[in-house]
């Protein structure tokens, strides 16, 4: 997500992270994460310190859920998850 490593699979926390970066740079209202409350998901202390707030957001938003339960933050993000989650992105940033 920084450009480095290229040769490795994008985590569902690193396309969170990217597309909360991208929202703030195009001015979206990304305020929506200051209320979400990530802190039930069992593996919430898997979350890198750089994306609790991307998650907040993207959970609250509804581009990201839960994956059996769980956010698998370090997880690879399949092409199903990655997709789903950029039409849900353009969804919200239409509205």
């Amino acid at each position: 997500s920084d450009g480095s490593s290229l040769d490795q699979n994008l985590t569902r926390e690193q396309l969170a992270a990217m597309l909360y970066r991208y929202a703030q740079y195009k001015g979206y209202d990304v305020s929506v994460g200051e209320n979400t409350n990530i802190l039930s998901y069992p593996d919430f202390s898997a979350v890198s310190e750089y994306a609790v707030e991307a998650l907040q957001w993207a959970c609250g938003a509804g581009i990201i859920s839960g994956k059996d339960g769980l956010l698998d933050p370090a997880g690879s993000a399949t092409r199903a998850e990655v997709a789903t989650m950029l039409m849900r992105f353009c969804q919200q940033s239409v509205s």
